[in-house]
């Protein structure tokens, strides 16, 4: 990769020498963050870092957009089976977040 991201065996890219993952910087950086900011969500991370991966991602943007995509996908298919395994659980899971969803408006 580069020195500042590495690629595990699973596919996954991290920062360098962290267990911070690319993905992270990636999505913070599309939201709009300056590498400063990103800096103090990743308390581990130092700004040359940022950089790096920043620079990383524009340089192989289409292939980690890519990367994110098939990620997404499959975090959404491991969810949809989470959810059709014990659809009861997530059915009184539903009812009491939206419960506590319009009791914290209410306070508000």
């Amino acid at each position: 990769m580069n020195e500042y991201v590495t690629k595990l065996e699973n596919g996954a890219y991290r920062i360098a020498g962290t267990r911070v993952s690319l993905d992270s910087i990636v999505y913070s950086y599309k939201r709009g963050n300056l590498p400063e900011t990103i800096v103090r969500q990743f308390s581990t991370l130092n700004l040359p870092q940022v950089y790096g991966a920043i620079a990383f991602y524009l340089s192989n943007q289409k292939k980690i957009d890519e990367y994110l995509r098939q990620s997404e996908i499959e975090y959404k298919n491991l969810r949809k089976a989470q959810r059709d395994a014990d659809p009861k659980f997530y059915e009184r899971f539903d009812k009491l977040r939206e419960k506590t969803r319009k009791e914290s408006l209410i306070s508000k």
